[in-house]
């Protein structure tokens, strides 16, 4: 009997204390207003904010515990039905509105997996209480969405750790009408140990460094920037020389944040560094002793220019994109396997990278494509990306959207997503440029012919079967038109000011030659993934339209920076970072250029399965029907992609086990070694060199592309006094091409 009291007691006491909606300028009414909460305005941004309607409660996919919302609340006409009509008198009981469940559960009255959500005397269960007393109604006409939030502080720099700054959330309506919607919001942080960030926005400092908080309302997620500096007493900034506007923008970033950049690289770090990165290869003998002896100040920008004008540059760069477009032979025609289109797409990729042809037109040309997929090369984006029998219109438009634009929209398929401005609209509206993409039987059985189906219909929205005309992302009109919907699809991507477009290309650059992107990962823009240097990437992104949306002008300023060009090893201010540039990063070279990197220096080629002879491994796809992986075992140990998705994280280059026992008694390295030093290039260095120490020295170059310290001179010196052989020189070579500096790019 006490029990039941208590709880009468509770939920007359938030009865009694009952705030109405808030009006158009966020203020709340008293109980005894005439407003009546809003639904969609007011009672929906109390189950957002309470957890109600999270992917780990109600808002999951199947609901929870026989109760089921829109995640975060995509559909406001279906909330309203599940919450108030679906079981009538139980949930929401209007006769007696203290006996809702919807209240008792959410204060913990009665048992509840969620356990206690609001409390009794809080705004929330107060707006609760007022909307179930006016017969809990729906709303009637036209309630003004959300249009957008913003934050009072998008950025704040603590000057040491411990201070604390809050932060205001507002929303703007559709109808221009603004509110104060910080109780209503839910925050979160990037980095706790820099700055964490409380339920009602207050910001604490917790430790040196950079980060993002952010705040979330409806569909809108906005970020702030954190910085929380460091001690500054010793604090010294060096004036490094800056080459070009990347270096000042790293710079100016790093000077805010009391980071020391290191010292620049020496010329055969650089030599090597650069030639891996642009041509997939370490240098030959032959360009380390040329680019040593050339004492011209810009002989760096020569070299750099050299390997943008080579055949390897264009080599890798098709090897690259042919990897995210996920270029091979497994059949998808049901009949044959497809090798034929995996030449004539990888052929057409390779052709655009050599003319360096503005990129937009690339992509715009595989876009609109239409023809023999034998043929015409630039319809391989609609049978590689697509290895099934039939095209499969939403994982098109999601691959496209995640390797063209850096979005991954996935998730907007069932619900708005989560951590982004993308709905439900802009999926649909964006699979309904390739709904019309069909494939036909063409003149072999390899062969399909990509067409352009008009009578093809839209995509329909999976709430409410609705057809969805194509749209372009963050529009809120369809592209209109007759025809081919793809050839407006094609314009934006060629539009200057398609700065999703712009971004993530540069940015994908950017991460190839310095090891992370400046977002990262490279194919995941969100406003809860911001860039670590914003102006940067901007900066980049501008030059890349400046340039004609060519790829070659990017890798020439990228490479010709400072910021590139820096040592792996930090200084004191900067061990830490890893994400602000101030050192180079350690690099494990990707598979396919490891492997092509030992045939370079031991001059032993190595037979790919199904591939001619002398086939470089960056230039191999897997043609093996029955080989679901890359069609090598030492790829497949060393990381090599795939080719399954577009994601960029298939390929891996975390060490394992089982690559540390191939390099030691694997047949990559050691028969290839026992060849060079029989009848191969390690012969010709034993038998060119009078002394140890210059064959010592030239392995060091002909492995490493540097010479040796005088500490590790001396200590192969003697190893080799104290064996008596030749074949110590064997034992030299194997273990230099096996040590974690030829395994890895600095």
């Amino acid at each position: 009997m006490k029990s039941i009291l208590l709880l009468l007691a509770m939920v007359m006491e938030v009865a009694g204390t009952a705030v109405m909606a808030s009006d158009t300028a966020g203020q709340a009414t008293t109980a005894d207003s005439t407003v009546v909460p809003s639904f969609r305005r007011d009672v929906m941004p109390v189950f957002f904010r309470a957890g109600c309607n999270s992917g780990t409660c109600h808002g999951s996919a199947r609901g929870k515990d026989g109760f089921m919302l829109s995640l975060f609340g995509y559909d406001p006409a279906g909330d309203y039905r599940r919450a108030v009509e679906e079981i009538p008198g139980r949930r929401v009981n209007v006769a007696m509105p203290r006996e809702s469940l919807l209240l008792l559960k959410a204060l913990g009255a009665v048992p509840h997996t969620g356990g206690k959500r609001i409390e009794s005397d809080s705004d929330l269960a107060k707006t609760l209480v007022a909307w179930i007393d006016a017969g809990a109604p729906d709303d009637v006409g036209i309630v003004p969405d959300v249009a957008g939030i913003h934050v009072s502080q998008p950025a704040m720099v603590f000057d040491k750790v411990g201070g604390t700054e809050n932060m205001r959330v507002t929303a703007t309506y559709a109808d221009g009408s603004t509110r104060d919607v910080t109780s209503l919001a839910l925050f979160g942080t990037n980095n706790p140990s820099v700055a964490d960030i409380d339920s009602e926005g207050l910001v604490n400092a917790r430790g040196s460094g950079d980060t993002t908080v952010f705040a979330r309302f409806s569909r809108f997620t906005v970020g702030a920037e954190v910085i929380v500096l460091p001690p500054g007493d010793h604090f010294a900034w060096p004036n490094p020389p800056e080459n070009n506007f990347i270096d000042t923008l790293v710079f100016e970033r790093l000077k805010k944040l009391r980071i020391v950049p290191t010292e620049i690289c020496d010329d055969e770090t650089f030599l090597r560094r650069v030639t891996l990165d642009l041509a997939a290869r370490p240098p030959t003998v032959g360009e380390y002793k040329s680019f040593n002896e050339d004492m011209s100040a810009g002989k760096r920008a020569e070299k750099i220019d050299a390997l943008l004008n080579s055949e390897d540059f264009n080599d890798y760069q098709t090897a690259l994109w042919g990897e995210l477009l996920r270029v091979n032979s497994h059949d998808y025609t049901g009949r044959a396997d497809s090798h034929k289109p995996a030449n004539a797409f990888l052929g057409w990729i390779r052709d655009q990278v050599a003319a360096d042809r503005p990129f937009d037109e690339v992509v715009a040309d595989m876009a609109t494509a239409v023809g023999s997929t034998n043929i015409d090369g630039q319809t391989g984006l609609y049978t590689m990306l697509i290895k099934d029998y039939k095209l499969n219109p939403k994982v098109l438009a999601a691959d496209f959207s995640q390797l063209f634009l850096g979005v991954r929209m996935q998730c907007a398929e069932c619900h708005n997503h989560p951590f982004d401005r993308w709905t439900m609209d802009d999926y649909y509206g964006f699979v309904s440029f390739f709904t019309c993409v069909k494939r036909k039987t063409g003149s072999d059985s390899r062969d399909r012919r990509v067409v352009f189906d008009p009578s093809a219909p839209p995509a329909m929205h999976a709430v409410d079967g609705r057809p969805v005309p194509a749209k372009l992302l963050g529009e809120l009109t369809p592209v209109g038109g007759e025809g081919d919907p793809r050839r407006a699809l094609a314009d934006w991507i060629k539009s200057p000011a398609n700065d999703l477009f712009n971004r993530n290309i540069v940015n994908r650059i950017w991460a190839q030659l310095l090891g992370v992107g400046i977002v990262d990962p490279v194919d995941d823009f969100r406003a809860t993934n911001p860039p670590s240097n914003g102006p940067l990437l901007d900066a980049l992104a501008a030059r890349f339209v400046e340039n004609g949306r060519r790829i070659r002008p990017i890798f020439r300023d990228i490479c010709n920076s400072r910021v590139y060009q820096l040592s792996v090893q930090p200084t004191p201010s900067g061990r830490d970072d890893t994400r602000q540039f101030s050192h180079a990063r350690l690099r494990r070279l990707r598979a396919d250029v490891l492997l092509d990197s030992i045939v370079a220096v031991t001059g032993v080629p190595r037979s790919l399965p199904n591939s001619p002879v002398g086939t470089k491994a960056i230039n191999y796809i897997n043609r093996k029907q029955s080989y679901a992986a890359t069609g090598d075992f030492v790829l497949d140990t060393f990381g090599q992609s795939p080719r399954k998705t577009v994601c960029a994280c298939d390929t891996r280059t975390d060490p394992s086990l089982s690559q540390v026992m191939h390099l030691l008694v694997g047949d990559t390295v050691g028969t290839r070694v026992h060849t060079a030093a029989k009848n191969g290039v390690l012969k010709e260095i034993v038998d060119a060199h009078s002394t140890p120490d210059r064959i010592i020295d030239a392995i060091f170059i002909r492995v490493l592309a540097r010479r040796p310290t005088k500490e590790e001179l001396e200590s192969m010196l003697e190893l080799v006094e104290e064996n008596n052989s030749s074949s110590i020189y064997q034992d030299i070579f194997a273990g230099l091409i096996s040590s974690s500096e030829f395994l890895f790019n600095h």
